[in-house]
């Protein structure tokens, strides 16, 4: 078991890019307005996540190349090679700009509850942040910060936990929540937010060019499985925490949560006047980190479909990755209410995902590239689901928007 924990790796990775600040908001929202109600969606997400981050893992340890590269090789004889490309470059580049802009928003929410600053001096705290993240890509120091941030993140991930036992939620509504799909009304959104924030779709991408270099051939495959499950495992029951918490301690008490100061009380319990620095950095630092890798993200999927060569080092993917901190952080500068901005990001994400998860399955079911180790019938199946069910939340989202339905 130790030696499993120790090759705890590009799991772990994943898991810190989707517990940023627009899981903290969407969460915090989720059970603040609808109690336990939505804890179901998390388990499925969760699953989910499980489920296709364990595809992207294996096609990254078999085939030793990353998603875009591999949909490069598959469809190199295709006419409709760059139709697909273009549709999954401009796909993922909207939705991580629009992720982006959560991430900065993020950030620049965690300072403002530090100082307790007002609405002009947040628009200055994007450009620092929107600043620093840009210069930490520029100059690829963002690895030598990056265990500081994960620290901070992981300290305010604990004090959820924490929090959650003294605050006694209600056991029977909790698991009644987890086990009983139920959509109240007004909740679609959030749903959607929910899956979007725990299942990112640039993280099927980040996720097999991490383990390529993690790990180098098949026989590390139940290495890499274990570290997918253990580490996604974890994420979700954090998940849960934090909407458990913040139902137990907001639901029905007719408060408006409109700032992270807002959030940040229900750690009162626990660590009383402190609670708003506490939950001011980790935003910061969770909003930081994710404000790195989501461009990072992007600048890996285009330069991986063009084919190019391009690395992390190359002034094609510093300026790729760049571009997407500069449209994020103009959309950070829109006026949009913050909280607003962040769980659209996560709404943006649950839509985008059937489409990144459709060219997953079809790689995973190319014998060519994965031989022995294509996706079975079982893994195929739950793809399928996955896609289905989050398509139709999708689909129906949007004709209820335009009165359909």
């Amino acid at each position: 078991m130790l030696r499993k924990l120790r090759n705890i790796g590009p799991g772990a990775f994943v898991v810190a890019a989707f517990i940023g600040p627009g899981t903290v908001t969407t969460c915090t929202l989720a059970g603040a307005n609808f109690g336990f109600g939505l804890l179901w969606a998390i388990v499925f997400a969760t699953f989910a996540t499980i489920v296709l981050q364990e595809m992207a893992a294996r096609l990254g340890v078999v085939t030793q190349t990353g998603l875009g590269e591999s949909l490069r090789n598959i469809y190199s004889e295709s006419p409709a090679k760059w139709p697909l490309f273009l549709l999954i470059t401009l796909a993922l580049y909207m939705g991580n700009a629009a992720y982006e802009a959560g991430n900065v928003s993020g950030a620049a929410l965690g300072l403002q509850a530090v100082v307790q600053s007002g609405p002009t001096v947040f628009k200055w705290f994007v450009l620092g942040i929107s600043v620093a993240a840009a210069t930490l890509l520029w100059q690829g120091t963002y690895k030598y910060i990056e265990r500081i941030l994960l620290a901070l993140v992981a300290l305010m991930a604990l004090s959820f936990v924490s929090t959650f036992a003294i605050v006694r939620p209600d056991i029977v509504a909790l698991f009644r929540g987890l086990v009983i799909p139920d959509i109240p009304g007004g909740a679609l959104t959030t749903v959607i937010a929910l899956i979007g924030t725990t299942v990112v779709p640039y993280n099927l991408f980040l996720h097999a060019a991490a383990a390529k270099e993690k790990w180098q051939g098949e026989a590390d495959l139940a290495d890499a499985r274990t570290d997918t499950a253990i580490s996604i495992g974890l994420g979700g029951i954090i998940a849960i925490l934090i909407v458990s918490t913040a139902a137990a301690s907001f639901f029905g008490s007719g408060l408006q949560i409109t700032s992270a100061g807002d959030m940040a009380m229900q750690f009162e319990p626990l660590f009383g006047s402190f609670s708003r620095y506490l939950l001011g950095l980790g935003f910061l630092a969770a909003g930081l980190s994710s404000a790195i890798t989501a461009p990072l993200a992007t600048a890996h999927v285009m330069t991986e479909l063009l084919g190019n060569g391009a690395g992390p080092s190359s002034k094609l993917f510093k300026i790729i990755g760049l571009s997407v901190i500069a449209v994020g952080a103009v959309l950070s500068l829109t006026g949009i209410r913050p909280l607003t901005i962040i769980v659209s990001a996560q709404f943006a994400n649950g839509l985008l995902l059937p489409i990144v998860a459709v060219f997953l399955l079809y790689a995973m079911n190319q014998k060519q590239i994965l031989g022995e180790h294509t996706n079975g019938a079982k893994a195929n199946v739950l793809g399928i689901a996955v896609v289905l069910v989050t398509a139709g939340l999708g689909t129906w989202s949007i004709l209820r928007a335009a009165g359909v339905v």
